[in-house]
């Protein structure tokens, strides 16, 4: 193993053959092509730039949905946990296949009804006030900064040392780099057409690996026996500075669990099934129903049948994880178990540079070693994919929150040019925090587990303030917010304390409190979302309940209702009076402009700089579009805030969700 080193030899460059190399750069020109013709489009407009105009078709929705989740973390860390413990890790991907229904069925149509475009408006509009808005944007971008982002640099980081050989810091930057220009200059549009064309390229290169991988191990029998038997020399013998006898502390730790082809594991297991049926469950509905990166493509369908039939894609889509990443990670092992099994620190930190283990190199040791010259390059081409579709995701959502959740409230009076311009610039201040962060997920280990569990520590009470809010009317400001703060202080407590101590390494003695080595993330997950509930439900029946007339369209039971709700009632005294005497201030201004005369020229007479900087912002289209009458804007937002559907699609939505649902329950009978 040569730890990321490149060997130059003739007709290679790094670890790459020419032919890699040509692959790579197709790739680039397809899908920068396909950005730039798909941000022509829907750029002219706050709405447009969003929510890409809220008309995207139901593939690229689904597709988008998929590849947003499915980043390099995924093929790393997936991969990671298979090699190490099985196919347990695949519960995560199945959980998720049924509440992707849930938001197609339950949460997007109230969403769209409700008329938001991030998911703090939408408790704006549901509570009143500012408090809860401003804390859950700055919640979501925390969570962004040092969990998504943090973890795709990670696990791009991981394959690019190991199979390309090229310097970390100047890949990550260039690989930054265009991943915000894509958000910068397209906003959402460009960035579900791209992740249309990356999901496929992903999916097929993976299946090729699959393949591959599948043939040096036999059939789907003799893999699975062979992974039982894929144990590394270290363990049964011990390396040159421990005694190989029973008393080597790693004996015990590169032996795969007995468990490995099972789901439903022991409550004492490191993936216990009560936690993955109910804890995991609230972290998902967190993700999946309340998460702007997610729920944005959802608000970008058409209409309602176009969501869900987007979701119903994506949760086919879900099963495919299990075979083409998590599969492949356990046929690594087979292969290479003394270096992906390694259990010796000392050994682990020649292979792969960590001695806390190798398995998080499962995958890029697959690509490098099994894939022939050129569809190396598409595989390689398919992690970049996946690093950049995630990045392109959270930079616009991100962007998106920052904009239309803070950057409001610190200019009430913002244009919608300013408020354009201003979510671009944030892009490029991610991308400044994202090049600082580099070395220190650099030290992050189990990558995986290590996002499952801040996830749980913090998305919780996030969760129940959520589902209270849609399914529970009585449920008020007041009850929400305290619910919302005592359960981030209960989470960022346990947070710090666990972080506090290390975790041991195979083989050493678990000196760590009881109540860290002992509760498990995913059931402090559970606890966290029942202390929340009760907060919330307690407050909220101490305290004065919020008239029907403010819920109109704003929770599931009334989502059908016809008349909007009365929102301007909750909003402070103080912001009404503002935003009055702005659209007072507007009405003046007009009434004073003199007649409209035709400048044709003007836009001649601009330097081809401002030109440029107009066509990047988006400004040279709305320059040009009609004013629409109230009555206009009226109808159009009441059509994209419908969610009424045909009944035959209707029937064929819930046919196909059914079915959906029974096969994905299936897969967790067979595998229980």
């Amino acid at each position: 193993m040569d730890n990321g080193t490149a060997v130059s030899t003739p007709g290679r460059i790094g670890n790459l053959h020419w032919g890699d190399i040509l692959v790579i750069v197709g790739y680039f020109v397809a899908v920068m092509g396909v950005g730039i013709w798909s941000s022509c489009k829907n750029r002219g407009s706050v709405g447009g730039y969003f929510l890409a105009g809220r008309s995207m078709h139901w593939v690229p929705v689904g597709a988008s949905l998929f590849a947003s989740n499915i980043g390099s973390g995924h093929f790393i860390g997936l991969a990671g946990s298979g090699a190490a413990g099985g196919i347990g890790i695949a519960a995560f991907e199945l959980n998720a296949i049924f509440i992707l229904l849930l938001l197609g069925w339950v949460f997007a149509p109230v969403y769209v009804a409700a008329g938001v475009f991030t998911m703090p408006e939408y408790l704006r509009k549901r509570f009143g006030g500012q408090r809860i808005r401003v804390y859950l944007s700055i919640l979501a971008l925390i969570l962004y900064v040092f969990t998504k982002i943090s973890a795709d640099l990670f696990a791009g980081a991981v394959f690019i040392q190991q199979a390309l050989g090229w310097d970390l810091y100047l890949s990550i930057i260039i690989l930054l780099a265009i991943a915000a220009l894509f958000t910068i200059a397209g906003g959402l549009t460009a960035v579900i057409w791209t992740d249309f064309i990356q999901t496929i390229i992903m999916i097929i290169g993976a299946f090729i690996l699959t393949g591959i991988s599948f043939s040096k191990t036999g059939s789907y029998e003799e893999t699975v026996q062979k992974f039982f038997e894929a144990v590394p020399n270290t363990t049964l013998y011990g390396s040159s500075d421990l005694p190989g006898n029973n008393s080597n502390p790693y004996a015990k730790c590169g032996i795969p669990p007995q468990n490995s082809m099972n789901f439903f594991r022991d409550i004492t297991d490191g993936l216990p099934w009560t936690g993955v049926i109910f804890g995991l469950t609230i972290s998902s509905v967190w993700y999946w129903c309340t998460d702007q990166v997610i729920v944005q493509r959802a608000l970008s369908a058409k209409n309602i049948s176009y969501a869900k039939a987007g979701t119903i894609l994506a949760g086919y889509l879900k099963f495919l994880p299990l075979w083409i990443i998590v599969f492949p990670g356990m046929i690594a092992r087979i292969l290479y178990p003394d270096e992906i099994a390694c259990t010796n620190p000392d050994i682990c930190k020649r292979v792969c540079n960590q001695e806390s283990g190798c398995t998080n190199i499962a995958y890029p040791l697959l690509v490098i070693r099994l894939m022939p010259n050129f569809v190396r390059g598409l595989m390689l081409a398919v992690m970049m994919s996946a690093l950049m579709s995630s990045l392109t995701s959270i930079f616009n959502s991100s962007s998106t929150i920052f904009t239309m959740d803070v950057w409001t409230r610190i200019r009430k009076q913002a244009s919608e040019t300013e408020l354009m311009i201003v979510g671009r610039v944030f892009v490029l201040f991610l991308v400044a925090i994202g090049i600082v962060w580099i070395p220190i997920v650099q030290n992050f280990s189990e990558l995986f587990h290590y996002i499952q569990s801040v996830t749980s520590y913090l998305s919780p009470p996030v969760c129940a303030v959520y589902v209270l809010a849609v399914f529970w009317k009585r449920t008020n400001e007041p009850g929400a917010f305290y619910g919302l703060l005592v359960g981030l202080l209960v989470g960022m407590t346990r947070f710090i304390w666990e972080f506090s101590y290390p975790k041991p390494s195979c083989g050493q003695e678990d000196t760590r409190p009881a109540i860290i080595k002992d509760v498990h993330y995913l059931h402090f997950g559970i606890l966290l979302f029942g202390i929340t509930v009760i907060v919330t439900v307690t407050v909220s029946l101490l305290t004065k309940p919020m008239p029907d007339k403010y819920l109109r369209r704003l929770t599931f039971w009334d989502r059908f209702n016809k008349e909007a709700a009365d929102n301007v009632s909750l909003m402070d005294k103080d912001e009404l009076a503002e935003q009055n005497k702005h659209i007072e201030e507007k009405q003046a201004k007009s009434s004073e402009q003199a007649p409209v005369v035709e400048q044709p020229e003007l836009e001649e007479e601009l330097p081809w700089y401002k030109t440029a900087c107009n066509w990047i912002c988006g400004i040279e289209k709305m320059v040009d579009q009609p004013q629409l009458t109230d009555e206009e804007i009226r109808a159009l937002q009441e059509k994209q805030n419908s969610i009424y559907e045909e009944p035959t699609w209707r029937r064929v939505l819930n046919a196909n969700a059914i079915i959906l649902m029974v096969v994905a329950i299936f897969f967790w009978g067979f595998y229980h």
